[in-house]
């Protein structure tokens, strides 16, 4: 992943906001990455496990909305449509999942 980046940096080197949306992507990734980690490991009634909830769906939800508007921007507008919807109700439903149902702790 990271020599793809790197590619992907190098290729577009006079483009700021091609090489700012890979390294914010990255960067987020690892965070995710490392978030979801912290997350497993604490235990069920850890004080720090709302918090890293809350980490985790941040992050999801900026990759989500990186990647919808990225993908959109090339779509027709019937197209581009759709994929907002499906990126929102991600967003949406994960939120619910992880902060108003009460199945999962």
């Amino acid at each position: 992943m990271r020599i793809h980046s790197a590619m992907a940096i190098y290729r577009s080197k006079d483009d700021i906001y091609s090489i700012s949306f890979v390294t914010v992507a990255y960067l987020s990734l690892l965070l995710l990455f490392w978030c979801l980690r912290l997350f497993e490991r604490a235990g069920r009634n850890a004080p720090q496990r709302p918090r890293l909830k809350a980490y985790v769906w941040s992050l999801s939800t900026l990759l989500t909305c990186m990647f919808s508007y990225k993908v959109a921007a090339i779509m027709p507008w019937p197209v581009d449509l759709v994929v907002w919807g499906l990126g929102s109700s991600v967003v949406v439903g994960g939120f619910y999942v992880f902060f108003l149902y009460k199945g999962v702790n």
